[in-house]
């Protein structure tokens, strides 16, 4: 079982697509197994994380930029891959440091996800995009 997901971004954030991963797998009769998920893309990244508070998407995307800030911080002078804008080279970096694919156990057709934590897309770069995301479920053998 297998399909791909486009998330339009705004810019730099958190996009959660839990409830999009979940129909699909409802509606395509998904049995227990594992999903994989890919971003195909490598300036944005996945994550598992807290979607209750969104306090914590803040404070994350916060971490990230002071990690990694945009290359015309003084501190980011060592970069020379800035021909694309000041996010670009930093959106790579960023994803270099979080997931860009994720395993998640499916059983009987439902993620086997605790209670306060959604599948999100991480946008690193500053302007609109249309990302996509490849899913694949693979059958355990029972």
């Amino acid at each position: 079982m297998h399909s791909s997901f486009r998330i339009e971004t705004r810019g730099a954030g958190l996009y959660e697509f839990t409830r999009e991963i979940a129909g699909w797998l409802t509606e395509g009769g998904a049995p227990t197994g594992v999903l994989t998920l890919f971003v195909r893309h490598t300036s944005c990244s996945l994550l598992v994380q807290e979607n209750a508070d969104p306090d914590v998407q803040t404070d994350l995307l916060a971490w990230l930029q002071r990690l990694i800030p945009d290359a015309d911080d003084p501190s980011m002078s060592y970069l020379t891959h800035v021909f694309e804008g000041p996010d670009d080279m930093p959106a790579h970096l960023k994803a270099s440091v979080l997931p860009v694919s994720l395993q998640i156990p499916v059983i009987d057709g439902r993620m086997v996800l605790g209670t306060w934590q959604g599948i999100y897309l991480v946008e690193h770069r500053a302007r609109p995009h249309r990302r996509e995301v490849a899913a694949m479920l693979v059958a355990s053998a029972q």
